[in-house]
């Protein structure tokens, strides 16, 4: 099976219908009633096996042809100094489809992630363990590795990784959507993430995320520098992510897409223990937990972190925006989502932080979204980005302004519940904030009734 060329409509989650769309309607019928939270760590971990067997496979092809000039097909520093995963044997998928419906193969597939991690230390403590528990059917693991099997690569020299890592891509897109609330957790739509990435620009430098989840702004940061023809070694990944199984399907999402990301050790608490407590990032993209009351401020009173007030106990709100910029280089740039109630809360003195950000003139835009683009809520959501440096040199002098963009009439229903912002609002809405900043070209910047005004503090003020 290759990616289908006919029928392909946008599908609002950044790929389009037909190759993916067929996989994934094969693979949601095989999961008969399993809840799709469990479903979906037994598939992306199929699917990252096949992955890094056809990586592995076309390196040993490689070797093969060369092994008049010495080199070894079975050597692991062969695969290693080419950054390609060594799999032993018992681990590649030949060997797994050729054993697809014996009635052990759900030990075969937990015996192969247990040799690939023995084999590849940044893998360790990260791949699905469970294929042979009894309440996995025998047949269900056959059925999704024939499926699974007929991914095929268009080009063998690079496109591998794209095929099974837009694959990979959609799938963790549709087991959020099949989760809801719970699927939104570790997923952020990619309408938004490419609004985040599109005016944030991250073309070089260090990009950030202390909140994860699976990943996704790194792959798009990376996505956004090789559209561009940049290197995509030119930006390096720095992330972190509390939930133990999210960080493993972050750590795995990187590794499908060849990208050397440092998500730390384990998994871990941003604000209790800060994993890149020294970092000062370029960039910074993220979607933090929408106004968490558990997050354990109580615990924080005398934070360093908290420049500009004491954050509230009972919401995280301002508590994520202070460590954003606590992590922010003398010039970075941070792009984030955060609930709408974010731009005029007063309570537990959210207000008066929120002031003190804006009167320190580091809040560079306000993007109001419209609803329903997020899985896990309904709560309006909003993208704020700060800036340290205002008076770039190869930008305008933007001190003591802030442009303000509405989105929320934008966006175009997919299903009964989500909306998505097409490619072109995308591009409307960075296009109007690069032109504010003086990012591109010589035009000049107006303000449109209805849709951006730029706003100086005084205004704001004014406003409350």
């Amino acid at each position: 099976m290759t990616r289908g060329k006919g029928n392909n409509s946008a599908n609002g989650k950044g790929t389009t219908l037909g190759f993916e769309a067929i996989l994934w309607s094969a693979a949601d019928k095989l999961r008969n009633n399993m809840d799709a939270a469990e479903y979906k760590h037994i598939v992306l971990g199929l699917i990252f096996l096949k992955y890094i067997s056809d990586a592995f496979q076309e390196r040993h092809d490689q070797l093969l042809k060369e092994m008049e000039q010495g080199a070894d097909p079975e050597d692991p520093d062969e695969y290693l100094s080419e950054n390609v995963f060594w799999v032993p044997k018992e681990a590649r998928w030949s060997f797994l489809k050729a054993n697809a419906r014996q009635p052990k193969i759900g030990k075969a597939v937990d015996d192969a992630m247990v040799a690939i991690e023995r084999d590849n230390k940044s893998l360790r403590g990260v791949l699905p363990k469970d294929y042979a528990r009894p309440a996995l059917d025998t047949q269900c693991i056959g059925d999704l590795i024939d499926l699974i099997n007929g991914i095929e690569m268009i080009d063998r020299k690079d496109r591998s990784k794209d095929v099974l890592g837009d694959v990979y891509q959609y799938f963790l897109a549709q087991f959020a959507s099949s989760e809801g609330r719970k699927g939104g957790q570790f997923y952020t739509p990619q309408c938004v993430v490419q609004i985040l990435v599109e005016m944030l620009a991250p073309y070089k430098g260090r990009v950030f995320d202390p909140c994860c989840g699976s990943g996704g702004m790194f792959v798009q940061s990376k996505k956004f520098v090789k559209a561009h023809e940049g290197r995509r070694d030119d930006i390096s990944v720095y992330g972190q992510e509390s939930n133990p199984t999210t960080w493993k399907l972050a750590k795995m999402n990187l590794a499908i897409r060849g990208i050397d990301g440092n998500l730390g050790p384990e998994h871990a608490d941003s604000f209790h223990r800060d994993l890149h407590k020294d970092l000062k990032a370029d960039y910074i993209l993220a979607n933090p937990p929408f106004n968490s009351s558990d997050w354990g401020g109580e615990r924080l009173r005398e934070d360093v972190r908290w420049r500009f007030g004491v954050p509230p106990a009972g919401n995280a709100n301002f508590a994520w925006v202070q460590h954003f910029i606590y992590h922010l280089a003398p010039s970075g740039i941070a792009g984030f989502v955060l609930a709408n109630g974010s731009m005029s809360s007063n309570q537990s003195g959210e207000g008066e932080i929120r002031k003190n950000i804006i009167e320190a003139d580091l809040v560079d835009c306000m993007v109001a979204l419209p609803g329903q683009l997020f899985y896990s809520t309904q709560i309006p959501a909003c993208l704020w980005f700060i800036s340290r440096d205002r008076q770039n040199g190869r930008f305008r002098d933007r001190r003591g302004q802030t442009l303000f963009i509405d989105a929320r009439k934008m966006g175009v229903l997919t299903d009964r519940v989500h909306r998505d912002l097409t490619p072109e609002e995308i591009a409307r809405i960075a296009g109007v904030y690069h032109t504010w900043r003086g990012d591109v070209g010589a035009d000049q910047y107006e303000d449109m009734p209805g849709f951006c005004r730029s706003a100086t503090q005084e205004e704001i003020r004014k406003n409350g």
